[in-house]
């Protein structure tokens, strides 16, 4: 791996890692349905000035299908699945259980593709409940019914990319990456749009909120985009993979840094027993 390849994947990871500590600085002040537009539409700006320069074309008569999948499914759903969760948990444990990802997706792929379910996969699949278990049960947020609806928002929110993914491959949809991603957000702006309540008061939008929601737009959403399918392109699906297992080490650092939240014993066993667990899912 390339030097500059390998700064990329650090600087996507943690990039993504600082997602969830974005989360919980603004959805309390905003709600769950202004941060996911806000995160939406300014990306989807952001890109669409990216798409402009680049000379690039979104073609939605070609690829309206994969953009409405991609839209609705990998994006406006979960984006929204995890602003519930942020509600009740901390960004370590957010970014943790976000490790079953690509747990999910060798899962749907073995069902819908018809990719062999080993045993070893099963084990998998049973050492990720039990890591889940851990860092619900010994983690530093107490097992109450809001933080459990906010764990299965989160799991909820890995499923949709699984399914999603795996419904893409099988669609065999051949949109470029980048119009792929810029015609997500402006889907996903649309599909939430409908949902969306009364505006929050001007007095929510502090500085931190302020910081919190560009921070997810243009970092983690744009800039993040543009990072990850340059990987893509650079060293292929599978080894940019690896960041699955980056993203939760970033995100207790950000949130145990900036908002104090502890690491305990559970919070560490729990993400190495989800981590073990993705490693012999989605391994060749």
């Amino acid at each position: 791996m390339k030097p500059a390849d390998l700064l990329r994947l650090f600087a996507l990871s943690a990039i993504w890692g600082a997602s969830f500590l974005f989360f919980r600085m603004a959805v309390p002040a905003l709600g769950v349905a202004w941060f996911a537009e806000l995160r939406v539409s300014i990306a989807a700006v952001a890109m669409l000035a990216y798409v402009h320069l680049s000379g690039a074309r979104l073609d939605f008569r070609t690829h309206w299908r994969a953009y409405l999948l991609m839209g609705v499914l990998n994006t406006a759903l979960p984006w929204s699945l995890y602003a519930y969760g942020a509600l009740h948990l901390g960004a370590g444990t957010m970014s943790i259980l976000n490790a079953l990802t690509p747990f999910f997706s060798a899962v749907c792929a073995a069902l819908w593709l018809g990719e062999p379910f080993t045993p070893r996969k099963s084990a998998g699949l049973a050492l990720g409940i039990v890591g889940v278990a851990l860092v619900v049960g010994l983690g530093p947020i107490a097992p109450t019914p809001d933080a459990l609806l906010g764990v299965a928002a989160c799991i909820a929110a890995t499923l949709c990319y699984g399914v999603s993914a795996t419904c893409l491959k099988r669609m065999g949809s051949s949109a470029p990456p980048i119009s792929l991603s810029t015609a997500t957000l402006l889907v996903a702006s649309i599909a939430i749009a409908p949902f969306l309540p009364a505006p929050p008061p001007a007095e929510a939008f502090s500085t931190g909120v302020v910081i919190a929601v560009l921070g997810v737009s243009f970092l983690c959403s744009a800039l993040a985009f543009v990072l990850f399918f340059r990987l893509i392109a650079d060293l292929g699906p599978t080894r940019t993979l690896t960041i699955s297992f980056l993203i939760p080490v970033f995100g207790v650092l950000w949130g145990a840094v900036f908002l104090g939240e502890p690491i305990g014993p559970g919070t560490i066993a729990g993400g190495l027993t989800v981590l073990a667990a993705t490693v012999l899912v989605i391994r060749r």
